[in-house]
C-alpha cells in the first residue's frame, strides 16, 4: 500500500533566471499537509516566481518542484491540467471576471470543470459565499465590492472545486486594517474546517504570524531562514530581525545596487 507523504509540497534545490538576471538561487522547502505555511520576503525576492513554479507556469533551470509526489515540470499537459484543479488562487488582484456578477463569477469554475447541474451549482455557489459571508452579495458586480469584499469574493472562488491546496498572492496588500483582520482569519478558519493545505505568500508580518503554522523567510533567492511563527519573532538572525521589526538599516539594503553617488556628478 502506497503511503502517503506527509508534504504535500517540495521543492528542492530550485534555481530560476530570467535572461541573466538570477531569481531562485538554491529553494528548499516543504508544505505540510493540512497547515498554513507563510512564505515571506522583501518586494522582488522571488516569492511569486516561486508560485508560478506550484502551478507550472515557469519551468525551472534545474531542481525540481514535487506536488503530491508528482514532478511538476515534468507532466504533460493532460496531467498538468488535472495537478491545477486541485490547486486554489487568490491572486493579489482579485483576478475576478469584471462583466460577470459575483454568483457567476465562482459558477464559472463549477461550469468549465465539472458536469455539475445548474441546480447544484447554486446551491454550492451560496455555499461559498455563506463561507466568506457574503450570500446575499451574489448579485452584485465587482465593480460595486469594496476592496475587503472583493477579496472574499476571490477567496470564495479560490475553493469553489475544493483543492488540496489553497495559494494566497499578497492576500492582504491595500487592504484597510479591519479588512485585513477579516482576510487572515478566513483563510485560517477555511484551512481547518475545509482540512486544506494553505500557501501565503507575502510581505505583511503582523497577520501573517497570527495565522501560520510555519514560515519560510525568503532573501536573495534562498531560503535564510524558517520555522515556527514564535521561533521567527524570536530569532536573531539579522535579516529577519530587519524585517519582523521593520528597521531600515540591515542587510536588506533599500539603494539598489549603484556605484558611488558622487561619480554621477563628476
Amino acid at each position: 500500500m502506497k503511503q502517503i507523504s506527509e508534504n504535500l509540497v517540495e521543492v528542492s534545490n530550485l534555481h530560476f533566471a530570467y535572461g541573466n538576471n538570477k531569481v531562485l538561487r538554491g529553494i528548499n522547502l516543504n508544505i505540510h499537509r493540512g497547515k498554513v505555511v507563510a512564505i515571506l520576503g522583501v518586494s522582488g525576492c522571488g516569492k511569486s516566481t516561486l508560485l508560478h513554479h506550484f502551478g507550472g507556469q515557469l519551468k525551472p533551470d534545474s531542481g525540481s518542484v514535487k506536488f503530491q509526489g508528482q514532478i511538476i515540470h515534468e507532466l504533460d499537459n493532460t496531467d498538468l491540467y488535472a495537478v491545477r484543479r486541485e490547486m486554489g488562487m487568490m491572486f493579489q488582484v482579485s483576478g475576478l471576471f469584471s462583466d460577470l456578477t459575483v454568483y457567476d463569477n465562482l459558477a464559472f469554475p463549477m461550469r468549465e470543470h465539472t458536469d455539475l447541474s445548474e441546480e447544484m451549482i447554486h446551491d454550492l455557489v451560496l455555499m461559498k459565499l455563506q463561507a466568506v459571508g457574503l450570500r446575499n452579495a451574489h448579485g452584485l458586480m465587482p465593480k460595486d465590492l469594496s476592496g475587503g469584499m472583493e477579496r472574499r469574493v476571490a477567496l470564495a472562488r479560490a475553493i469553489a472545486l475544493d483543492p488540496t491546496l489553497i495559494i494566497y498572492d499578497e492576500p492582504f496588500a491595500g487592504l484597510d486594517p479591519i479588512s485585513l483582520s477579516t482576510i487572515a482569519n478566513l483563510i485560517r478558519k477555511l484551512n481547518d474546517a475545509l482540512g486544506i493545505t494553505s500557501v501565503v505568500v507575502t510581505y505583511d508580518m503582523s497577520e501573517s504570524l497570527k495565522i501560520a503554522d510555519y514560515v519560510y523567510f525568503i532573501h536573495d533567492g534562498v531560503v535564510v531562514a524558517e520555522g515556527e511563527a514564535a521561533d521567527m519573532l524570536a530569532s536573531n538572525d539579522p535579516i529577519v530581525y530587519q524585517f519582523i521589526h521593520a528597521k531600515p538599516d540591515g542587510p536588506v539594503a533599500f539603494h539598489y545596487p549603484a556605484p558611488p553617488y558622487a561619480e554621477d556628478f563628476l
